[in-house]
């Protein structure tokens, strides 16, 4: 092992390849990266890819898993919290992000969406894909059948509401990343607010 091996043995070395592999994909783009791009983005050796991934189709899977957990994990919500201010949480997180110690949330959204226009060729990123999907879905739909049977949320169909609430999450994102609109995210939060859960949440007496 190289004394740069031994610096970084402590921390976890998935996460230092994961990390470097982010600012690779930002310089190089995903048709164009290789390997060795990634091996100059950190303080080891390529040869430690090499031993915890078989090649960039491996590596680049499980960089998608590891995108999607820093969004799926870290949705923080008291537990006595009532189900709008979950849902609040939860739409916010996939709109705007959770902070990180480099590169910005749309730093991470722009290499995302570029693996996301490959997935249509690619059935293992493709099913990655469609079980985020499935599980912010999901997520909004617990959520609203919760408020129903608490008497928060208006009787409605939750998987359908759950849908349409993430459907607008994944245009307002795709429309800020391919066609720039910055404002996006912005107006599909307020749109959400005034045409869903306004209408959705119930008056208190």
């Amino acid at each position: 092992m190289s004394e740069s091996d031994e610096k970084v043995s402590a921390k976890d070395t998935e996460e230092v390849i994961m990390e470097a592999t982010f600012r690779a994909l930002s310089k190089h783009g995903y048709s164009e990266l290789r390997m060795r791009d990634i091996g100059e983005e950190m303080e080891l050796t390529r040869q430690v890819i090499h031993y915890h991934f078989d090649g960039k189709y491996d590596l680049m899977a499980s960089f998608l898993e590891y995108i999607i957990d820093q969004y799926e994990g870290s949705v923080e919500v008291d537990g006595d919290a009532d189900p709008r201010t979950e849902l609040d949480a939860r739409i916010d997180q996939c709109l705007f992000g959770p902070e990180f110690e480099e590169f910005s949330h749309w730093d991470r959204m722009k290499v995302y969406h570029e693996l996301y226009t490959f997935a249509q060729n690619d059935e293992t990123h493709r099913e990655i894909f469609n079980d985020h999907y499935e599980r912010i879905r999901g997520s909004i739909v617990e959520v609203v059948e919760e408020g129903m049977e608490q008497g928060t949320f208006r009787e409605v169909d939750a998987e359908r509401m759950g849908q349409l609430v993430t459907d607008i999450i994944h245009a307002a994102r795709g429309r800020r990343m391919a066609l720039g609109h910055e404002e996006a995210p912005e107006q599909a939060r307020q749109s959400i607010d005034e045409f869903i859960l306004d209408s959705l949440t119930l008056d208190e007496e």
